[in-house]
Formats: structure tokens, sequence, C-alpha cells
């Protein structure tokens, strides 16, 4: 197993220039799982219209088939000779000649074949068929897919952070997870999401996962040196997505921001003020807890002013306002600058959860 994910590694240098049918295994593309049955039973529909399709040509063109039983090719005749046709029997020196002999034969002894045929060659089919789709899909999805979101890392923070953004609306569809883990790549998979099983400290890993044209990236790697690698590498690729990044000492943001990050969260002072706030005032983390979770409660969000609002303060509206976003700085409600709304303001808000 190792030994797999290593080479699917190394398959990930140079993978953004590589064919799509390379790319399987590398890239995975969610897909709704059937249950085995209604595949089977599928195939099995698939296989006895062709074998009715083939008995309505014979049928059709009976003129130009002899019988060596009598000269008469009847609508029996004509399935009987595409069952043994399309199964690759050709009977030799023994044939059914009579009806009830040839009866038993496309109702008893080429199911029992067909079912032999699943058996044997059915797993292999199933591996060269998936493959296939997989490539289908990894090339319509690498031509069709923009400003999506990256997360790097599918640990607890990346997770969380998922769940925060499905919480908010996004779709999995939209989401592209980019980890080194094959649980957690198997587990995001499972989950609806897009996974690119490769280091995000490469360019080329980063290019497969669709940087270039995504809207946001979500740094959430367990090592502050691996986020500043991974932020320097994808602010390369990228000039307009928004990188977000999280580390664990406080000491590193100016080096995530050198890096190109437009926002950092350090996790670990975070925690550690949400825990000495508890010992005091437990019921203010649980009102933080409320507003950063968006599935239930009150939750924090932002919105365009509205041209009714143009000249007003945010602290007459009927939302509660925590914030004007002017010129894509954050200016807290109660300076002067924004007594005044302007178009183009954005407003931060506490709205109540859907």
């Amino acid at each position: 197993m190792s030994s797999r994910f290593a080479d699917l590694g190394s398959r990930a240098r140079g993978a953004a220039e590589s064919p799509d049918f390379a790319l399987v295994g590398l890239l995975r593309i969610p897909e709704a799982q059937n249950s085995p049955w209604i595949s089977l039973t599928r195939r099995v529909l698939f296989a006895v219209g062709l074998l009715c399709a083939a008995a309505f040509v014979v049928y059709l063109g009976r003129e130009g088939y002899r019988d060596s039983a009598d000269d008469s090719v009847t609508l029996l005749d004509a399935f009987y000779y595409a069952t043994v046709s399309l199964s690759t029997t050709g009977y030799g020196d023994i044939a059914p000649v009579t009806p009830s002999a040839r009866l038993v034969n496309i109702f008893v002894i080429t199911p029992l074949r067909v079912l032999f045929l699943i058996v044997l060659v059915g797993t292999t089919l199933a591996v060269l068929t998936e493959r296939s789709r997989q490539a289908l899909k990894i090339q319509r999805w690498r031509r069709t897919v923009r400003n999506h979101t990256v997360v790097v890392g599918y640990g607890t923070k990346g997770r969380t952070a998922i769940d925060a953004m499905l919480g908010d609306g996004m779709q999995p569809a939209d989401i592209v997870v980019v980890d080194m883990d094959a649980v957690s790549l198997e587990a995001a998979s499972t989950a609806g999401l897009v996974t690119v099983h490769g280091s995000a400290t490469q360019s080329d890993v980063l290019r497969l996962a669709g940087v270039q044209n995504a809207s946001s990236v979500i740094v959430a790697t367990n090592r502050d040196d691996t986020a500043v690698l991974v932020t320097l590498t994808a602010r390369e690729l990228t000039k307009k997505a928004k990188i977000v990044a999280s580390i664990r000492e406080s000491e590193n943001t100016h080096l995530l921001r050198q890096s190109g990050a437009d926002s950092v969260v350090v996790s670990s002072e975070t925690t550690g003020r949400l825990l000495g706030i508890a010992t005091t005032t437990p019921s203010v983390v649980e009102m933080m807890e409320d507003l950063l979770t968006p599935e239930h409660g009150f939750a924090v969000a932002e919105r365009e002013v509205e041209p009714g609002e143009v000249g007003g303060s945010p602290r007459h509206l009927s939302d509660i306002v925590l914030g004007v976003v002017r010129a894509g700085e954050l200016v807290r409600v109660g300076e002067p600058a924004v007594d005044a709304l302007e178009t183009g303001d954005k407003l931060l808000y506490i709205r109540r959860a859907r």
C-alpha cells in the first residue's frame, strides 16, 4: 500500500502536463455510488438487448440463412443463432435440432454461460470501464473548473473549514482537497469533494488542483514551515486568489504575509484565548462558537450596502453591523470614517442562520 502511494507521489511531479488518463488515481472526481445489484442488472439487461437486436437482424434476413434440420428459419431459430453467435459457442459436431432443445439452450445454457463470463472477466471490465470513466470526468473537470476553493490539508482544521463553507451554502463540487494522506483523501472523496494526491509544496500539484483558476486557497497544514512554502508556491501561481493560512505560532505571521497570504489565523493563540475566557465567562465562548457555526443560531455574514442605505450610519440599520469593508480594508463600527455608508461598501453583520 505504501509503495502504491509513493508511486502516486512521484507521478505528481509534472502531473499538470500529463494526459488525463495518466491522472486516474492521482486526481479523483467523486461520483454517486450504485448498488452492485443495480450495476449487475443493468449489464444483464444490456446483454439481453443486444441479443434481441441480433435476433431481429437475423430474422429480417432469414432468407439468407439455412438450417441443417430444415430449410425454414423461424423466429426461434433466429434467437438460437444469435445466442450461439454472441456467446462465441459455435456448435460443431453436436447441435440441437428440436425446438425444445433450442429453448433449453436459450433459457438455461446461455444464462449460465453469461454468468460464467461475468465472473471470469467482469472484474477486469469493471476496472477498465472505471478508469475510462474517470479519465473522461477528469478531462471535463479540468476544462471547466473555475472560481473554486483549494483546501490544502484535510486534517481537523481543513475538515472544519470545509464544514463551515458547506454550511454557508458552498457546493462540494466547488472544493478541491490536496493532501498526502490516503485515508484523509478517501474521507474527502466520500464527502463528495474532488481530491488531489500530492504535496502542495510542488507547483505541479497545485496546478493539477486548478489553483491558477481558483477564487480562494485555504492552507491548513500541520506545520508552519510547510504553510509558508505552500503559500509562497500558491501565490506564485495565482495573483487573484485570496489565500488564507493557518499557523500555530504568531511569530510566523509576518512570514505568511510576506509569502502572499491575505489572511492569517493563529490557531494555537486563538484557542488559548478562548480557553482563558472560558474560565471566567464561558457564555462568551458559547456565543463565539455560535457565531462561527453557520448551521444554527447566529452567524457572521457579509453583504453589499443597499442603495437606500447609502449616506446613513451603520449603527442605525436593522441589522447588527460589526464592521464595514471599504476598498478592501475593514473598519470597525464607531470609527468616524464609516459614519456615512458609501456605494460599494460591504457590511459585516450578524444574521440568523438558515
